[in-house]
C-alpha cells in the first residue's frame, strides 16, 4: 500500500469518535506500531485534529473532514482525455475501471469542478479493435504484473507462424495496435509483438524471475542503441 493512501485509511478509521491504538491500525494496515506512530505526527503536523499519544489511543476530533479534491481546468481536461482513451483503445477490464475511476472522480469534486468534467470537449473516437484484441490487453496486463510466462504462436508479416515462450515486460501503443514487449525465450532477446497478430495466447502456470539484464529497462536501453534516443 502506498504511504498516502496508508495516511488516507488512518483518517478514516479514526472516525467516529472511538479511540483507536496504535496496535489496532498496525494491524489492520500490516505495518509496524513505529510506523504508525510516525504516520500520525505527520498527520498532526499537518492540521489534522487527532487527540492522543502512545501507548493509550487516538481519535479523530468531530466535525473533521477530507478537503475537496481540487483540479486547475488543464487537469481536469487531462484526466477526462485520458479516460476516455482508455475507454476507447484500452482492454474491457481496463475500459470499465476508467469509468469506475471518472465516477469516483466526479462525486468527491466541488460542483464547479464537476461541471468541468462534463464540459470537457476532448474526445477519443473508438478505434478498431476486437473485442478479443481488448481481452488479450487484460490478460498480457495482468501476466505483466504476476510476471507469468505466456505461450502463443505469432503470425509473421510474411505469413508464417512461429510458436513462442515469453516473458512480458511491457504493453506499448502506437495509436493503432497493441504490442507485447518480452524477453522471448525461442530466439533469446528482446522482441516485440503485435497483439492482433498473436493466436491462442495463453499463461502457462509458471513464473519467471525477474533479471536486470532482462528487464523493460534494459530492452529500453537496447532499443535507444539501435536506433537513437526516442521522444
Amino acid at each position: 500500500m502506498r504511504r498516502a493512501d496508508r495516511l488516507f485509511q488512518i483518517v478514516q478509521y479514526l472516525r467516529g469518535g472511538r479511540l483507536v491504538t496504535a496496535r489496532a491500525l498496525a494491524e489492520r494496515l500490516e505495518v509496524s506500531d513505529r510506523t504508525i506512530y510516525r504516520d500520525i505526527a505527520d498527520l498532526q503536523s499537518t492540521g489534522v485534529p487527532i487527540d492522543g499519544e502512545a501507548g493509550v489511543g487516538y481519535v479523530l476530533r468531530s466535525g473533521y473532514d477530507l478537503p475537496p479534491l481540487m483540479f486547475t481546468r488543464d487537469e481536469i481536461v487531462a484526466l477526462v482525455a485520458g479516460i476516455r482513451m482508455v475507454k476507447s483503445w484500452g482492454g474491457i477490464g481496463m475500459a470499465r475501471a476508467a469509468a469506475e475511476a471518472l465516477v469516483k472522480i466526479e462525486l468527491v469534486l466541488p460542483e464547479a469542478e464537476r461541471r468541468r468534467v462534463a464540459d470537457a470537449n476532448v474526445f477519443a473516437p473508438p478505434m478498431e479493435l476486437t473485442d478479443d484484441v481488448r481481452a488479450l490487453i487484460d490478460l498480457v496486463e495482468a501476466a505483466i504484473e504476476a510476471r507469468d510466462i505466456l505461450r502463443f504462436a505469432y503470425a509473421e508479416r510474411q505469413g508464417a507462424k512461429t510458436q513462442r515462450r515469453v516473458h512480458p515486460l511491457g504493453l506499448w501503443f502506437w495509436g493503432k495496435v497493441w504490442t507485447l514487449v518480452a524477453w522471448c525465450e525461442t530466439r533469446e532477446d528482446f522482441r516485440m509483438f503485435r497483439l492482433d497478430r498473436t493466436v491462442g495466447l495463453a499463461i502457462t502456470g509458471e513464473q519467471f524471475k525477474p533479471a536486470a539484464e532482462r528487464s523493460l529497462g534494459a530492452c529500453l536501453r537496447q532499443y535507444e542503441a539501435r536506433y537513437g534516443p526516442q521522444g
